[in-house]
């Protein structure tokens, strides 16, 4: 499916010229890097001004008018909004007016007042617009360029430089989509630039693409109707690149396609980008929220009981995009996310597990999951294109929350692909990088499978590189990928596996424990190693110096006392444990204090060495103990025939211990064919046996490259060694 674009306006480069050579006017006050801090809202402001300047008397008599002295209003505010809104354009959509009188060019106006009129002109802005600015944070870089004074030339650029070279941001020269196009460039341009600062915000246009094409490939039919709706969201959605992205795909291929655009962003600098691109295309940047997903709605909810934001919580969505932080921990939300895993479970949006603190990535995924349509409610289900690094494929053992979150999803048959893409496609990061593609729509084909691509090979280098990002997808790249998952086939880059090929049996094997006992002089001075002897002569007092030096004084009597007790036994070596306590006991029981269980444990523990070939020890009952040193883990491969989903019922024990019931036979095969043939008396500890889920996708793409030929890498070395001696003699 093509993504489609309008043909750019004939100004567009220009316009990004002009505009880059102005930010170029800010050397000095700033370094490149800072450049988009000023110009991004000015471009803002530009625009908007460009729209709404020549309405400027009639919005500020509009406002004055409905002010009435005594403090009342002539309009609630619903109504001025519409009543303002209506005054710049009938046709417009969203709020936008100013109701300051000020207009960029009035403010050249009078120099002298150039930051004062500036920020009241800001202040005057629609709610929504008035936000952007605040979240730009403006006015820090207003009271900047005013002390050094280039506010005035600034802006007197913009305006007047655009405007004699023939250029404008008219609305009625450049269209809002045009608008978009030429904001989307120097998004990226400024990103891009200060890429080390951005990165985290910005994801290379190339990727979204992908996940735009690949999460629409199989729906283009129901797309393709007239008046459909569509409601895409992101939870990080950044400076609102998958939004913008998505939506120019399906109007690119249907341009009657009515969609609703959603996010939540909790970065101040990419949430004004964000709103102000949707408000510069006339779409509801109301849809666009401000916070933490996981966490607080703002700080001072911190700590006053379980306020977690959830900025859309009772929508569900058609599309989701995203692009998680990568490995950064969630310690801030750890409060609020765990009291609603622990008060609400799946009726919350954790339910399938905690992965640890310091990689969140899973908790956004999951929160994605609980915004998808359900279809036997909604009647459509949604699909999830998401980017992670590899930690979420593997990371966790078997019954961890990662786990445990990876169990859920492929248990409930979400899990449509998994597409590695190739390393140094990020701005801030050089490491390889995963596309999950989620749905619960999935196609007849699909279902009780997962496909995955290796699209590592599939990229072309950079002219020039921008921080980390060396690699880029071509368009070709981005169809042949798009292919390959559509396809749905077996290749050389794409390989089908059944949903349970991803489960394993995580089991615990062990080995008896077999000692030999001696109280000989050299095991006896092991006992000092015992913490538990040691700490006979240490007094469990602070201040009573008296009764510290008595406490110390009769442990270390106590210490002499099992000491002579145990040189007076002889030295023979026993290989039964039993053997050894019926000679050890009575010597114990002897002196006039009471060995405790620890403390026995400890002398045990000196006097005792490990022995193959001595008896195993048994417990009270004569059951088998296992030596801890000995213990090893196995992971057993889950067999194609158990039924899918594994355990009947994704959190009920009762039906997981029936599985691993009905998996014993599976268990005692890989025993004896793995395991028994090298140690003959290890056994299960049944206990201890866990269900996990990884997907090693590295794994199978592996391809071995026998090492070269010896006689060839010989004959390499002997040709440098030639010509490093030939280099040598033209020194001389």
């Amino acid at each position: 499916m093509k993504t489609g674009s309008l043909q750019q306006h004939p100004h567009h480069s220009a316009l990004v010229s002009m505009i880059w050579n102005i930010a170029n006017g800010l050397r000095g006050t700033y370094r490149p890097p800072q450049y988009r801090r000023v110009m991004l809202p000015l471009i803002v402001l530009a625009r908007f001004d460009a729209i709404l300047s020549k309405h400027t008397d009639a919005m500020k008599a509009l406002f004055d008018e409905n002010q009435a002295e005594d403090g009342t209003v002539k309009f609630p505010q619903v109504l001025l909004d519409k009543k303002l809104t209506e005054i710049v354009g009938k046709d417009r959509k969203e709020k936008l007016y100013n109701v300051s009188g000020f207009n960029l060019a009035r403010l050249l106006d009078d120099p002298d007042h150039i930051r004062a009129n500036l920020i009241h002109y800001i202040n005057g802005f629609s709610a929504k617009a008035k936000d952007i600015f605040d979240k730009f944070e403006f006015e820090k870089e207003i009271d900047k360029l005013d002390e050094a004074n280039r506010l005035y030339k600034v802006l007197q650029t913009f305006v007047g430089d655009l405007r004699s070279h023939g250029l404008t941001l008219s609305p009625d020269v450049i269209s809002n989509t045009q608008m978009g196009y030429l904001f989307e460039e120097l998004i990226r341009k400024f990103n891009e630039q200060a890429n080390e600062e951005a990165g985290d915000h910005f994801t290379p246009r190339e990727v979204i693409r992908l996940m735009v094409n690949i999460a629409f490939a199989e729906d283009h039919q129901e797309l393709s109707k007239s008046g459909v709706y569509c409601e895409i969201y992101d939870p990080t959605c950044g400076t609102g690149g998958m939004l913008s992205e998505s939506e120019k795909a399906l109007k690119g291929f249907n341009q009657k396609i009515y969609l609703g655009l959603y996010g939540q962003e909790y970065n101040n600098e990419s949430y004004a980008i964000c709103c102000a691109d949707l408000l510069i295309k006339d779409e509801p940047a109301e849809n666009i929220i401000f916070g933490d997903t996981l966490g607080v709605k703002n700080a001072k909810d911190k700590g006053n009981g379980f306020t977690p934001h959830d900025g859309h919580p009772s929508k569900r969505f058609n599309y989701m995009f995203a692009n998680p932080p990568f490995g950064v921990e969630w310690k801030i939300q750890e409060d609020y996310v765990k009291e609603e895993y622990a008060d609400k479970g799946f009726n919350g949006r954790f339910g399938a597990g905690l992965p640890r603190i310091n990689d969140g990535s899973l908790l956004f995924l999951q929160h994605m999951i609980s915004k998808m349509k359900q279809p036997e409610k909604d009647g459509q289900g949604s699909r999830i294109a998401v980017v992670f690094n590899g930690s979420p494929l593997f990371t966790g053992d078997a019954g961890s929350g990662e786990s445990n979150i990876r169990r859920y999803v492929i248990e409930n048959d979400m899990l449509e692909a998994v597409i590695a893409l190739p390393d140094q496609m990020f701005y801030n990061t050089g490491i390889y990088t995963y596309i999950w593609i989620l749905s619960n729509k999935k196609s007849a084909k699909r279902q009780g499978k997962v496909q995955l691509i290796n699209a590592t090979q599939y990229y072309q280098k950079m002219q020039k590189s921008l921080g980390n990002k060396r690699n880029e997808l071509s368009e070709k790249h981005i169809a042949d990928i798009t292919k390959l998952y559509a396809d749905f086939a077996e290749t050389k880059d794409s390989k089908i596996f059944d949903n349970q090929d991803f489960a394993y049996l995580k089991i615990t094997v062990e080995r008896p424990l077999r000692l030999n006992f001696q109280a000989g002089a050299k095991r006896i001075e092991k006992l000092w190693e015992q913490a538990a002897f040691a700490n006979l002569a240490k007094s469990k007092k602070i201040k009573d110096e008296a009764q510290i030096k008595a406490d110390e004084e009769r442990g270390e009597a106590q210490q002499q006392a099992i000491i002579d007790a145990l040189s007076g036994l002889d030295d023979t070596l026993y290989t039964n444990r039993n053997a050894f306590l019926k000679v050890l006991n009575p010597a114990l029981k002897a002196l006039d204090f009471t060995i405790g269980a620890p403390l026995k444990k400890a002398i045990l523990e000196a006097l005792s060495e490990r022995d193959p070939t001595a008896d195993i020890c048994t417990d009270s009952k004569g059951n088998k103990e296992a030596d801890s040193q000995l213990r090893d883990t196995e992971l057993v491969p889950m067999p194609s025939e158990i039924p899918f989903p594994l355990s009947l019922g994704y959190d009920n024990e009762t039906n997981l211990d029936k599985l691993l019931t009905a998996l014993r036979p599976t268990i005692e095969a890989y025993m004896q064919a793995e395991v028994l043939p090298h140690v003959p008396d290890a056994w299960v500890d049944e206990d201890k046996t866990k269900l996990g889920f990884e997907i090693p996708i590295n794994r199978h793409f592996y391809e071995y490259r026998p090492p070269r030929d010896l006689a060839v890498i010989k004959a390499e070395i002997n040709a440098l060694e030639q010509e490093i001696m030939q280099m040598l003699g033209n020194l001389q």
